[in-house]
């Protein structure tokens, strides 16, 4: 068994053509057929049945040797990584992708202790939805995404970070604020403002269906996706909103109001750093997930 044999293989099995696994190997389809009969004559069985019109399908002995061929090609390609950190020094590229609130109210010190101690590394910040978040890492966009650990699909590892509660934002000196603890009730007395219905967010679905359960009725006053915006407007009295924030975090307190909290209601979740399962962990990619899990006390 030769690389060349199973980097052929690998883009045969992911492009279902020889044709097109040749053009990307840069090698005749001729000749990268007789790499895939060759392996097929070493392991004594077939690899992909031919389905006709130039498509092919893997068999389930082909299946098991993509598994083979993905990780040796990720093995590969840490190791190139590596060999290349050790010509440059810690160079490369570091690309994270996260929601605007947590690039806002998490990140800023991580980011300049990490540049300070890696000032090769080129650092690339994108703030996107969650649901974005998750494409970019699946999609081997971005190294590291952040979202909560629920909405990780599988394929993805998720690594928990930081703990988020549920509260409800409501004016200082609210009448709410007398309560020993809110129910749902309660809250559908007030206006709402919360997360349009089209964003794959916390915040009005759940609650949503909680109260029509219930059988209560309510009103949205205000669609807002970001928790400074919504804050802006619960200190006007324009209503109440259902919030995730995270534990032992000071935001918001500069402005005038109440964090009453719905953990009863709704249980705590986490903010989870993602990435892909066969991606390298190079030496500064490695160093960024130390940094990131002694800042916050749980690495």
């Amino acid at each position: 068994m030769e690389w060349q044999q199973i980097l052929g293989f690998y883009h045969a099995a992911r492009l279902k053509s020889f044709t097109g696994a040749a053009e990307a190997t840069f090698r005749t389809q001729s000749a990268l057929s007789q790499q895939i009969k060759s392996l097929e004559r070493e392991f004594e069985c077939s690899l992909f049945e031919r389905a006709g019109r130039g498509t092919i399908e893997l068999t389930a002995e082909g299946e098991r040797f993509l598994v083979f061929a993905e990780k040796a090609l990720s093995d590969f390609e840490g190791f190139r990584q590596d060999m290349e950190e050790l010509k440059k020094g810690n160079r490369g590229n570091l690309r994270l992708a996260a929601p605007f609130t947590t690039l806002y109210h998490l990140f800023p010190e991580l980011v300049r202790n990490y540049r300070e101690t890696f000032p090769g590394v080129e650092l690339t910040l994108l703030d996107r939805r969650q649901e974005s978040v998750i494409e970019l890492v699946r999609t081997g966009a971005v190294d590291f995404g952040f979202a909560l650990e629920q909405a990780v699909p599988k394929g993805l590892i998720a690594r928990a970070w930081k703990e988020v509660q549920t509260v409800l934002l409501v004016p200082a000196g609210h009448p709410l604020c007398s309560l020993k603890r809110v129910g749902l009730r309660d809250i559908a007395r007030y206006p709402l403002i919360c997360p349009p219905k089209d964003v794959a967010h916390f915040g009005r679905a759940p609650l949503e269906e909680k109260l029509r359960d219930r059988g209560l009725s309510h009103r949205i006053a205000m669609e807002s996706s970001n928790i400074e915006l919504t804050s802006v407007y619960v200190e006007m009295g324009i209503g109440v909103s259902p919030a995730r924030i995270v534990k032992g975090l000071a935001a918001l307190k500069e402005r005038k109001l109440a964090f009453l909290p719905l953990g009863h209601i709704f249980a705590p979740e986490r903010i989870a750093l993602i990435m892909r399962g066969k991606m390298a962990l190079v030496s500064y990619r490695k160093a960024f997930v130390d940094m990131l899990f002694e800042a916050s006390g749980t690495g």
